[in-house]
């Protein structure tokens, strides 16, 4: 199979790849792009370890072609820092022991930053739906979900204190 030309916008900055036409995304963002915080962990598009943002949607990444996402805005684990600072969510789950293993944790930490982009103010239901899209292995999601809600303070406190 021979490659083509795609152009990628990847967290923010533009990317010119050779890929052949069935390169799936994750594959091009981890072997042409050097991006390994996604992960591959399942190989059927059901753990959420490879979660990435598409135009803000959280999408797996091990589920699409490279070719198919020109043109939309992706963004990867890598790609949530703030001025090369750790954004409010990726602090908390330091802060908060929310990963064990940390495999699953960059997939989670883009279906909960697309979520909070959403909705700055999510209910327990809202969270717990969003986590569902995602599989870890080595926690109960407690320190997750407590590690969420200290960004959504964190985030609420930043935006009070602006207003200030």
């Amino acid at each position: 199979m021979s490659k083509i030309l795609i152009m990628l916008n990847v967290n923010g900055r533009s990317h010119e790849i050779a890929c052949e036409p069935n390169t799936l995304l994750l594959d091009c963002l981890r072997q042409d792009l050097g991006l390994t915080g996604s992960k591959r962990a399942c190989d059927d598009s059901s753990c959420g370890a490879c979660t990435v943002q598409i135009d803000g949607v959280p999408m797996l990444s091990c589920a699409l072609l490279a070719v198919s996402c020109q043109g939309q805005r992706i963004t990867t684990i890598e790609g949530v820092a703030e001025h090369g600072s750790l954004s409010a969510l990726q602090k908390a789950y330091s802060d908060w022991g929310g990963s064990q293993c940390g495999y699953c944790t960059p997939g989670f930490m883009m279906t909960v930053n697309a979520l909070l982009s959403e909705t700055p103010d999510p209910t327990d239901e809202q969270i717990g739906a969003a986590l569902s899209s995602n599989l870890c292995r080595c926690t109960g999601y407690v320190q997750m979900i407590q590690a969420i809600k200290a960004a959504i303070r964190a985030e609420q406190q930043g935006r009070a204190a602006k207003r200030a």
